[in-house]
């Protein structure tokens, strides 16, 4: 840095001798470079960026490929005004240049300067896979590499760890583990804190595992699988461009909070396209579905078989007339015969869903009761316009083909057990008296696979009427427009006669934008080219199918830990997603504990070994010298106030069945929504009224696990 510019480094007083010019001289010079070369591309990327925005919308594919620019400029250049310098995440010098050239620094975004000099390589590029995944057992080439802790902008810390025996001289810290355990340590926020400087070498394979087929992140509590997922995403989307081509990514949790704990971790990655939800989100019913209160009923429904009811239950509406009609005209009676009818129900395309395929069926209908009246002299279109006025065949063909919506059906079928052992043969009569509801709401979360799967099927019950209304719009609009050429070539009195290029059909049909005003897809309707799915041991054969539907490819991360399975999970994840038609599994198993202290995870492993002995319990490694405290419900008041007063930040949770009012930094949460969080602070509320079994087992030791420093078990009075 010039005499003028401040140090990039802002050291407290016990660090200072890492403070010395041989330490960080070269930083320093670095990071000038930076600091100039980021000022010159927010510039040049906010002038473009206005430019593309005053560009002419288009249409079609310029006017894609115009948004699509305006997003990557946009978020390039949202990523350099957040960071700064502190993009920047460390450096690391190769085994074969030790003393000789510039360290490559590592960034979350690669950046260049005026000359090409390539000032940071991105985090995702083979080049940066060192910093990542050298270990002193794989060095993989590298000398040494320094990790940057930043605070407001400037360097507040920072280590140095050597793979090779000369390497050593001149570096400040030593210790191989000093950054990620300082960074554990931490106080937490409300938001997944950022990591990404810290990524373990165990979580940084996953995170560069190719895309293909299902690639499983098994890990105990604090083992990263969350964190492992995210930046997993991020990583794919740039090492693989086809996702971002093909459908993108979406993430899915299981829960709101944590949708919220996470929301800060892609953007940070420059990704702030991922879509993310919760399962709920799938389907418009899930946002007011209450939990099944049969534990039977929540059994039988939570099969993929279940879901294979809808199909009958559709077929029984698509099931042709055994009656022939005879329609009226003006000219003469055309019979409609039932083997005209099973003609005109044949031209439904089965890939397309029920409502959307109405239309092949009418069109076809009518094209046959043409061809019945060839004989009168009479003009098609007149004929075709008759016979769509004609109210008796209307009125037949919608009872014929009616209109569906996927709630009557899924409700029908709960509605009269005989049609639901006609549609599910497999249900015994007992099974599906059982399913029998006596009203057809509220709706339950056991219910949404079922629906999404008819909603699948049946498809959008207003998507006929919205594409007519686009059509007629269309239709007026290239009726107006030819009136305009016609006018434009009447007066034209050029030479060349110029307005007559008017007549051809591409420059017409450029210049009516077929596209305008068709109906917005639901965005998470996919298809998705990955997914990720978080706490994925809850998910029932049902709710899989909901996923699998929107990922054609197979292609997915999935995050779990047996032992969390509320409901149980005794089989392996290659055994478990097998039965689901995904056979190219790949399980990565992470057993180191990075947020749970060891004196927590002492208390809790018993816990779960309990009811899962073979439990993958992960190996901590951390200590905070705070015993585990055991008190009583009264005394919570007392305990969050003097944590309180002692902690100037950080965040603690009470997890229990009975809500507790919040307050700043104090959560409250019943166990279940606990999973996937972490806390500084955890308060378990009278956990010995959580019931028993395997569930209250596996809540408990969730809950336990979510302590990154101190837990308190409060007894009940």
């Amino acid at each position: 840095m010039s005499p003028m510019t401040p140090s990039a480094f802002d050291l407290p007083d016990h660090l200072a001798a890492k403070a010395d010019p041989g330490l960080i001289a070269r930083d320093e010079h670095h990071f000038a470079a930076v600091a100039r070369t980021l000022e010159r591309s927010v510039q040049d990327l906010a002038d473009r960026l206005d430019a593309e925005r005053r560009k002419p919308g288009g249409i079609g594919q310029q006017a894609l490929d115009r948004d699509q620019e305006i997003h990557r400029l946009s978020a390039r250049l949202r990523t350099l005004r957040r960071f700064g310098l502190d993009l920047c995440l460390g450096r690391m010098v190769r085994a074969d240049d030790v003393g000789g050239a510039q360290p490559v620094y590592v960034g979350r975004l690669g950046l260049t300067d005026g000359d090409g000099h390539r000032l940071l390589v991105d985090w995702r590029s083979p080049a940066a896979a060192p910093f990542f995944g050298a270990t002193h057992a794989d060095p993989m080439g590298l000398a040494s590499r320094r990790r940057y802790r930043w605070t407001r902008g400037r360097v507040s810390d920072y280590w140095d760890e050597v793979f090779t025996p000369d390497a050593g001289a001149g570096h400040a810290a030593l210790d191989d583990q000093s950054a990620f355990i300082a960074s554990l340590a931490e106080s937490r926020s409300p938001r997944m804190r950022d990591v990404l400087a810290t990524i373990q070498a165990d979580q940084d394979a996953v995170v560069r595992a190719g895309s293909g087929g299902a690639t499983v992140v098994d890990g105990g509590p604090g083992t990263g699988k969350t964190v492992v997922a995210l930046h997993r995403a991020a990583y794919l989307l740039h090492a693989e461009p086809h996702l971002r081509r093909h459908g993108g990514v979406l993430v899915v949790g299981p829960h709101e909070p944590y949708l919220a704990y996470i929301a800060d971790v892609l953007p940070s990655l420059g990704e702030d396209g991922v879509r993310t939800c919760t399962l709920r989100d799938l389907v418009p019913e899930g946002a007011a579905a209450s939990p099944e209160a049969d534990p039977e009923v929540a059994h039988l429904k939570a099969t993929a078989q279940m879901t294979e009811a809808i199909e009958p239950a559709v077929r029984l509406y698509e099931e042709p007339p055994t009656e022939g009609l005879l329609v009226e005209t003006p000219w003469s009676d055309i019979w409609l015969s039932p083997a005209d009818w099973a003609e005109a129900f044949g031209a439904a395309d089965p890939a397309i869903p029920h409502n959307e395929a109405r239309d092949q069926v009418w069109f076809a209908l009518l094209d046959i009761l043409c061809d019945g009246a060839r004989e009168d002299d009479v003009a098609p279109e007149l004929l075709r316009r008759s016979l769509r006025q004609n109210h008796e065949l209307v009125r037949a063909f919608n009872s014929a083909w009616p209109v569906l919506d996927p709630a009557d059906v899924v409700a029908d079928l709960w509605d009269v057990p005989a049609y639901l052992r006609r549609c599910a043969p497999w249900l015994t009569r007992d099974e599906a008296a059982r399913l029998r509801r006596a009203e057809p709401g509220p709706w339950t979360v056991s219910d949404l696979p079922l629906l999404d799967a008819a909603r699948l099927r049946v498809g959008d019950t207003r998507a006929a009427w919205r594409r007519h209304r686009l059509e007629a719009a269309l239709a007026a609009e290239r009726e107006e427009l030819a009136r305009v050429v016609d006018h434009l070539i009447a007066t034209d009195d050029t030479e060349m006669q110029v307005m007559s290029m008017l007549r051809g059909e591409d420059l017409q049909a450029a210049l009516v934008d077929g596209a305008r005003g068709a109906a917005t897809p639901d965005a998470l309707a996919g298809p998705f080219a990955h997914i990720v799915v978080d706490e994925a041991q809850e998910l029932t054969d049902a709710e899989w199918q909901m996923l699998l539907r929107r990922c054609p490819s197979r292609s997915l991360t999935i995050v779990g830990d047996r032992a969390q399975a509320r409901h149980g999970f005794t089989e392996s994840w290659e055994n478990r997603l097998g039965r689901l038609g995904l056979t190219e599994v790949t399980v990565a198993a992470l057993g180191i504990n990075y947020r749970t202290p060891e004196e927590v995870m002492v208390e809790a492993e018993p816990v779960i070994r309990a009811v899962l002995p073979d439990a993958n319990v992960p190996t901590s490694v951390r200590h905070t010298g705070v015993p585990v405290t055991r008190a009583t419900v009264p005394e919570l008041d007392t305990i969050l106030g003097r944590w309180l007063a002692v902690h100037a930040d950080g965040v603690a949770c009470v997890i229990g069945n009975l809500a507790v009012p919040e307050r700043p930094r104090v959560r409250s949460l019943a166990p279940a929504q606990a999973k996937g969080l972490e806390f500084d602070l955890v308060v378990l509320l009278a956990p010995e009224t959580w019931d028993a079994g395997h569930e209250a087992a596996v809540d408990r030791y969730v809950a336990m696990t979510r302590a990154t420093q101190e837990l308190v078990v409060l007894a009940g009075a």
